[in-house]
């Protein structure tokens, strides 16, 4: 894509209606490099004829959004990008999605995220996927992978094999009009697109996979400890079970945990058994704790770095997984009132 002057840009915009057919939205909260990282990707795009439009959504509400913003001049009037908010009060990317479809103005709405880098021909081959009488398309995301990875990079790998999910799709504005968008109760970055992709298909309408769309979501370091801090999304599986009971079942999960409520329930035996001073009971609970834990913990092992490093926080928190799940889940029970554990 070829430069041109601010100057010649802004004369050109007084003259010419901006009509795109496509907008791209983009959520981010201060990640400026990425950001400017994925608009990059963006500005290379190849096969795309007619107008784009590129809308960022900073949930943050920080300067720096705007500044990476403004450092593009872009080319004549065949792109457009700009930086918005949500609303006041709105938080999470589901209403920073939100406030960026409802703001654009193209006809088919792409979403990626600030950490991709989508591949040059990715918005013709989603755009060549979305066939009439398609309401929305899928893309491969595809994530780089050392041969032994840590655990956090082994959990962004399974992006890869993921349906749907808001790093790679694209949607008819009209349609997203008609289910009334992502349902901002969804305050993190999880299920928010699960709920979309189910809402769709319980609407009837055509959802289909674009193989051939991709992005590329380059895995990043995670501190010590954060597989632990994961588990607080599960709060929001138990909203998802509420709205689509039977969707979650077949593609999230066929069932709950059994195994983490044993574990659970040994726990409260070695309670119990300290509390009572009865050491029969602390020596079942504690055997069965560790026994239960040791097996989580070899199955995350394999196939993962043998780094003492990842092999200790695998250890670690293997040990505390299951009570945290057990925790969250709960709470989203009782926070959207439906039997869910």
């Amino acid at each position: 894509m070829a430069l041109s002057s601010p100057a010649h840009e802004a004369l050109m915009a007084t003259q010419l209606p901006f009509l795109p057919q496509l907008s791209v939205v983009i959520p981010t909260c201060r990640r400026p490099d990425l950001l400017e990282r994925c608009i990059h990707a963006l500005l290379a795009q190849e096969g795309i004829h007619g107008e784009l439009e590129i809308v960022v959504v900073d949930d943050a509400r920080t300067p720096a959004c705007k500044d990476v913003v403004r450092g593009y001049t872009l080319p004549l009037m065949s792109v457009r990008l700009r930086c918005i908010h949500p609303p006041a009060g709105a938080c999470g990317p589901a209403a920073a999605r939100n406030a960026g479809w409802r703001a654009a103005h193209g006809a088919i709405i792409a979403f990626t995220d600030d950490d991709t880098l989508p591949d040059p021909h990715w918005l013709a081959e989603g755009l060549r996927a979305l066939t009439p009488g398609t309401g929305a398309v899928w893309g491969r995301v595809v994530v780089p992978m050392p041969e032994h990875p840590t655990d956090a990079e082994r959990n962004t790998g399974g992006l890869h094999d993921a349906e749907f999910i808001t790093a790679n799709c694209f949607v008819r504005r009209d349609v997203m009009r008609r289910v009334g968008g992502f349902d901002e109760r969804f305050k993190r970055p999880w299920r928010e697109d699960s709920d979309l992709y189910f809402t769709l298909l319980d609407a009837g309408i055509r959802v289909l996979p674009a193989p051939a769309a991709v992005v590329v979501h380059p895995v990043r370091d995670a501190p010590p400890g954060n597989s632990i801090r994961q588990h607080r999304n599960l709060i929001f599986d138990a909203l998802l079970y509420k709205k689509h009971p039977r969707l979650y079942r077949q593609k999230i999960s066929a069932g709950p945990p059994l195994h983490y409520y044993l574990v659970v329930l040994a726990g409260l035996m070695l309670l119990a058994g300290l509390l009572t001073d009865t050491p029969g009971l602390c020596v079942a609970g504690a055997l069965v704790w560790l026994a239960l834990s040791a097996r989580l913990a070899v199955r995350r092992l394999r196939g993962v770095s043998h780094h003492w490093l990842n092999v200790s926080d695998i250890v670690a928190s293997s040990l505390i997984i299951p009570f945290v799940a057990v925790f969250w889940r709960l709470a989203g029970a009782w926070r959207y009132r439906v039997p869910f554990a």
